[in-house]
């Protein structure tokens, strides 16, 4: 078996590429993430703000940014879906619904931190 030559260096500048474009294909492509995006722009001075020890702060920005992991993950699976074809399907209507429910979970736990420490803050 010949040699890889996606090792060291070079597959770390093939992987930030990869990485920039699926970042460049959710911002053109899904209004969720845009979305998403622009509010943690906004939250993340916010989070600096309402955090009052630097644990508070990271958890506050973490859970930002897991929105956005989800949203992309949820942006795979509709695109993947939609690869294999224009048909309904029940598994396809499953995996697409389910990865929504994943994106709407991950939203409730954002309220559910955010609400906590603003209480721990404020109350």
């Amino acid at each position: 078996m010949g040699k890889s030559d996606n090792t060291g260096i070079r597959r770390i500048i093939r992987a930030v590429k990869y990485s920039a474009q699926g970042f460049r294909s959710a911002w053109k492509n899904e209004a969720a993430f845009r979305q998403e995006l622009l509010l943690v722009i906004v939250l993340l001075p916010v989070a600096v703000w309402l955090g009052r020890s630097v644990i508070e702060q990271a958890m506050l920005i973490a859970v930002c940014l897991l929105v956005l992991v989800v949203e992309l993950l949820n942006s795979a699976v509709e695109a993947a879906i939609d690869r294999i074809g224009p048909e309904q399907h029940v598994l396809s209507g499953r995996a697409k619904d389910m990865g929504s429910a994943a994106v709407f979970v991950v939203i409730a736990i954002v309220v559910v931190v955010w609400s906590a420490v603003a209480w721990d803050r404020f109350a």
